[in-house]
């Protein structure tokens, strides 16, 4: 094959023709030949008169180069270019192909496959026997040789898998084999120590080619939760370049539908390989989300679940005194307390013995001085377990002995008798404001206001201790909360009331602040083996490589030590974990994960994943050829004066058709191609940009809902034009009505009837919430027009037991943007009866052809790149219901056209069973 830049030519010596281009050049100058020159008087007679037909006396020289490219152009392209040839692999022997099939390699694994398709397809070529392994499922045994045909047949069920290599697994493995081989690795691209030495194993058995991606890898390390901040670490392996990525929150909304919660951009400097990002979310927005994401990666790496690091607390309250009647209702002990906490925690009420039972986050008592002794052991045990008892000094604690003489198991520190306040016997001048939060407080980075006094207090006794549990003081330096820890849990006394009787530290903010950053203490984030040591944890949900998250009900228990320690394996995939009490999530990335780049030595060869496809050419340049010589053909028409007259429109048209169907039937492959190899939901177009755009991203919404929810995949929605485009590919089409949309041509309502009458199905919205009286809107008159040449069988409102009522969801109202229960469809038949024990009538088998109404459904749908809505709809939590509804029905409806009405045969049940003996 002869190359010239990024062309070959398969028969390369035909090109050798383009050196006559010259003669012929000089023949067709020669012809017609010049002409004679002759003097005859008579030729005055005949000045004045004109020839019919004329000749020139020299073809022009843009004709001469109009033929010249003609013919050049024949002859390249019987020479056979070929655009992008490909260069055939040259080897033989067994050849090992060897691919990570980690999360690194879930972004582009379609590339990778491709990529495997055509080493494959070489292999096949050549007759080279293969072995292809994953090394994160390795297999047992010694490799296994098939021919390459064998394993393209598998490529399809391949699928990236949510860990990495086990370095130690891998190594023993690939020295483990024996043998002569070469080896194709396709590479994730992560480092890792132990590529080094399975290098060295394979280059031992034969040569080694790496194909990687030079796409960086992105991952995203687990959330954490500080000082009300959610902080997110994004990462990626190389640097160099400012790059910005949007991370999703993910979680349920009050209708228990899954959605993006919160959307934020992070950007990547230069010269870092790290962005963080940190999220301001109201505490039940942020109880609510399951896990984050980077958007578009599609990744388990780049997912992070999260477990009740930021989830809602249980919290018990009890109190010492109450206070005595609904009048007094902000003197209660409790009051502040519970207006702070019910936004992040919930809250546990009941006897002391029952709440310990209950085994709450934490436990708090606003001015309780004496609990029994088979309370307090209950409460030390708890405590020890990692509960967090949190404790307010009152009245009766400053009264009580508790804590005087000698310190009490459930204190923090030794108290002295009496306390402080204005005007008593260890008096201030005037109220005390707070000091700044020492570094080790979990105070620590709080602001201090200024309007936050105290004027009574209970003392602590000074003790060599006492400094190292003061984690809040006075600005004179006195405590103002101490601590102390018991087990792996604690015990914080405020030496102030939970009121504010003593401090006016209840009506700040940063009382709320205080209690959520002590809440943020009942968990560790970080679980250790021992911790969990003889446990057993269920999984609840887990990520595929690709990110997705899946129900793993059926899977068995994980060891507890296991669950921290040990490598993530198909025994043990990322997910969500739950035990007795807690969840905790297991994920790809770690806190201290690093990525970084491969560097492979230099004599190995590293190809990318690119796989440039060939383009013949000469079809299309055997087309342009055409396309010049009907030219041609027009040029010397136009030179002899035939296209003038009645004649010459005739001959134009003639030799324009030569090539006009070309290009129109390339254009209506392309779509036939598209539309049937996937299922495409299509719109009408109607000319108007705005309403276009809308009703497109309207049903990629709806496209986007379906992939996410239903076993349908649709691809991306398409706009057809009723006058060219073919409708039968189409099983659903969205007609928006709009009054400046012109009305299509006989021919189009032909199209139009015979996609009716062929199953398929057209939404007309009038998009005026009125579509139940036609007549009264100037778009129901429209749609009156558009539909009157349309065979439309009778309709009906949609009765309650319609199968679009339970396709998918039981629903009853199919609102969009508007809400309007006047949704028309094919009418059922007469005689349509309900079977005793059937909650619904046995109507038609066929799906409904039109479904008509004014709810502006494609506004309800439609999202913007991000996934997020486009339009408003409705306001607030309603609102979002509305949508949500909207989407439902868009739902049931592209099952019912992709499905008929398959629910309807449950009328037949009684009879079968009637048959069968039941």
């Amino acid at each position: 094959m002869l190359m010239l830049g990024l062309i070959g030519f398969t028969t390369p010596f035909l090109l050798l023709a383009l050196l006559i281009l010259p003669i012929l050049w000089l023949i067709l100058r020669a012809i017609p030949p010049a002409p004679i020159r002759r003097r005859f008087p008579g030729v005055a007679l005949l000045l004045g008169l004109t020839d019919e037909e004329t000749t020139t006396d020299r073809t022009p020289w843009w004709l001469l180069l109009l033929r010249m490219a003609a013919a050049a152009t024949v002859i390249v392209g019987f020479a056979g270019p070929v655009l992008n040839p490909q260069t055939d692999r040259t080897g033989d022997g067994p050849l090992l192909v060897a691919i990570d099939a980690s999360w690194a390699d879930a972004r582009d694994w379609q590339r990778r496959m491709d990529r495997l398709d055509g080493l494959l397809r070489d292999a096949s070529r050549l007759g080279r026997p293969v072995a292809l392994v994953q090394l994160t499922n390795l297999p047992p045994g010694p490799l296994e040789f098939r021919t390459a045909d064998e394993w393209l047949a598998r490529l399809g069920s391949l699928a990236p898998n949510a860990w990495g290599p086990d370095g130690d697994t891998v190594t023993e493995w690939a020295n483990g084999q024996t043998g002569e081989y070469d080896t194709f690795w396709v590479s994730d691209g992560v480092a890792g120590d132990w590529r080094v030495s399975v290098l060295d194993a394979f280059e031992a058995r034969g040569t080694v080619t790496v194909f990687e991606s030079p796409r960086p890898v992105l991952a995203l390390r687990p959330a954490t939760f500080e000082d009300g901040l959610v902080k997110l670490t994004a990462i990626r392996a190389v640097s160099g370049t400012e790059s910005t990525v949007t991370l999703t929150a993910r979680g349920l909304d009050p209708a228990g539908v899954e959605r993006a919660l919160a959307n934020a951009d992070v950007t990547f400097e230069v010269d870092q390989t790290e962005a963080e990002l940190e999220l301001s979310l109201p505490p039940e927005l942020r109880n609510r989300v399951s896990r984050f994401e980077i958007s578009g990666i599609g990744s388990a790496g780049a997912v992070t679940l999260t477990d009740d690091g930021l989830k809602r607390r249980e919290v018990a309250m009890i109190a010492g005194r109450d206070a005595g009647n609904e009048g007094l209702e902000l003197l209660s002990p409790l009051h502040y307390l519970r207006k702070a906490l019910v936004p992040t925690a919930d809250i546990i009420d009941g006897a002391l013995e029952d709440i310990i039972q209950a085994n709450p986050d934490a436990i708090i008592f606003a001015d309780v001085a004496q609990v029994t002794q088979s309370q307090e052991d209950a409460l030390l045990d708890w405590i020890d377990e990692g509960g967090l008892l949190v404790r307010f000094a009152g009245p009766r604690l400053a009264a009580s002995e508790t804590s005087r003489a000698s310190l009490d198991p459930l204190m923090p520190v030794r108290l002295r008798a009496g306390g402080r306040s204005i005007g008593g016997a260890m008096s201030w001048g005037e109220p005390k404001t707070l000091r700044a939060f020492a570094d080790g407080s979990p105070f620590y980075g709080l602001p201090i206001s200024e309007e936050v006094s105290v004027t009574a207090q209970v003392m602590a006794q000074p003790d060599p201790e006492l400094s190292e549990r003061v984690i809040a003081a006075l600005a004179d330096g006195t405590p103002l909360v101490t601590r102390r820890k018991i087990g792996d849990g604690q015990v914080i006394l405020f030496h102030v009331t939970a009121n504010a009787e003593w401090s006016s530290l209840p009506l700040s903010g940063l009382y709320v602040q205080m209690l959520e950053r002590l809440a943020i203490l009942t968990r560790s984030a970080a679980p250790t083996a021992d911790e969990l040591a003889g446990t057993t944890w269920t999984a609840e949900q887990v990520l595929d490589g690709f990110g997705t998250v899946l129900d793993a009900s059926i899977l068995p228990g994980v060891r507890g030590e296991d669950l921290v320690d040990a490598p993530l394996s198909p025994e043990l995939p990322p997910g969500l974990y739950s035990g007795e009490d807690r969840k905790i999530a297991r994920n790809v990335i770690g806190m201290e994960t690093e990525l970084t780049l491969t560097q492979w030595p230099s004599r190995i060869v590293v190809e990318g994943l690119n796989v440039t496809r060939e383009t013949l050419l000469k079809g299309f340049l055997l087309a342009i050829a055409l396309g010049l010589l009907a030219a041609d053909v027009i040029a010397s028409l136009f030179l002899s004066g035939r296209l003038k007259g009645p004649r010459s429109g005739i001959v134009a048209v003639l030799a324009l058709a030569m090539v006009l169907p070309f290009s129109a039937r390339a254009q209506q492959d392309d779509i036939a191609i598209y539309a049937t190899a996937e299922v495409v939901l299509a719109h009408v177009i109607t000319g108007d940009r705005t309403v276009d755009s809308l009703t497109k991203a309207g049903l990629l919404g709806l496209s986007d809902t379906l992939f996410r929810r239903t076993s349908i995949e649709p691809a991306e929605p398409v706009g057809v034009n009723l006058e060219t485009d073919e409708l039968a590919f189409f099983p659903f089409l969205y007609w928006p009505i709009t009054e400046t949309q012109s009305l299509p041509s006989l021919e189009a309502y032909a199209k139009l009837n015979r996609y009716l009458r062929s199953g398929g199905m057209i939404l007309f919205d009038t998009r005026d919430a009125n579509a139940g009286d036609f007549s009264q809107t100037p778009l129901g008159r429209k749609l009156q027009t558009l539909a009157r040449p349309l065979d439309i069988p009778p309709l009906e409102p949609i009765p309650a037991d319609h199968v679009l009522t339970r396709t998918f969801y039981l629903l009853q109202d199919f609102p969009g943007r508007h809400v309007s229960r006047n949704v028309w469809v094919e009418a059922a038949p007469q005689d349509a009866v309900q079977v005793e024990g059937m909650p619904f009538r046995n109507l038609n088998d066929g799906v409904t052809p039109v479904v008509i109404g004014g709810n502006d459904w494609a506004a309800a749908w439609a999202v913007d790149y991000r996934g997020a809505p486009q339009r408003p709809v409705g306001r607030g939590y309603a609102g979002e219901r509305q949508r949500e509804i909207a989407f439902r029905f868009g739902v049931n409806l592209i099952m019912h056209v992709l499905t008929g009405n398959y629910k309807s045969d449950q009328v037949h049940v009684p009879a079968l069973l009637d048959r069968l003996g039941q």
